[in-house]
């Protein structure tokens, strides 16, 4: 592979972490980085977790859905701030638990629990179709999820039958800012980009929800479609463009930035360099 692979390429990156370390690999390629995050920010609400942990620590739930490792981490910091760590910790090992990702699972380790099922790639697809061989039939459910409410796993459930189903998000996203949304909206209509990539589907839902909120969301698949390559760093990722209607994408098949940029210069040389 040549040092030049996305020669003259302009490459838009979505995130707001290690921008830097992505610069310099797409530059080390001939490529020109360009940063416009669609992150925003994540608050932790800490105190918006008292009454449903202190409810769960009496109560608990016949199944815990555990949906991110540092949500995970943040709710046992909280419930031993709270003094009741050690009544939550005894809930979650009588309840079945259901985690989604790899770092989940890495935390579920970490304390000891078992989880009765486990998706490891990381999608709420591929949760609740893991979740399918069970019934939830008056059941009662706790998920844990990070940043923003997942309505169709809430409604996957209520349609099995679950009696009560409580969400508990000790995270915030706080969008990002207006003027950076419409900025890449101008440089995508432009054909100004070559590559978007996006590191984590928040990025992917702010891009959408301006363009729906536009009245553009038709123009950016067709954009996406014919012009500019969308890139994912993971399924999880790969799951909220396909979500909106993206086709084709970029995904690599291990889950780190490196290999991102790497899978974006191979499509350029398998396209033989010809416009997208």
């Amino acid at each position: 592979m040549g040092i030049t692979g996305l020669q003259g390429r302009r490459i838009v990156i979505a995130g707001s972490r290690k921008t830097d370390e992505m610069s310099l690999i797409i530059e080390k390629q001939g490529g020109i980085a360009l940063t416009r995050s669609l992150q925003g920010l994540t608050m932790f609400e800490e105190e918006q977790l008292e009454e449903p942990l202190r409810k769960f620590a009496t109560e608990g739930a016949d199944w815990v859905i555990l949906t991110t490792g540092l949500g995970s981490d943040s709710i046992m910091g909280a419930a031993d701030k709270l003094g009741i760590g050690e009544e939550v910790k005894e809930r979650l090992l009588q309840a079945r638990i259901a985690t989604r990702g790899y770092k989940t699972s890495a935390f579920m380790k970490r304390t000891g629990l078992k989880a009765t099922v486990s998706d490891d790639d990381g999608t709420m697809q591929g949760l609740m179709e893991n979740l399918s061989a069970y019934g939830f039939e008056g059941q009662r459910v706790w998920i844990q999820l990070h940043g923003e409410t997942a309505p169709e796993l809430v409604r996957y459930l209520q349609e099995r039958g679950a009696a009560q189903v409580v969400s508990v998000l000790p995270y915030r996203h706080v969008p990002p800012e207006p003027a950076t949304l419409a900025l890449l909206m101008g440089e995508l209509t432009e054909a100004a980009v070559d590559t978007v990539c996006f590191t984590t589907a928040v990025q992917v839902h702010y891009l959408f929800r301006h363009a729906i909120q536009a009245g553009n969301q038709d123009q950016l698949l067709e954009i996406f479609d014919k012009h500019v390559v969308a890139a994912a760093v993971g399924k999880v990722t790969a799951e909220a463009l396909t979500e909106y209607g993206v086709k084709r994408m970029v995904v690599p098949d291990i889950e780190r930035m490196g290999a991102l940029i790497i899978e974006i210069v191979r499509y350029y040389e398998l396209h033989d360099g010809a416009t997208t």
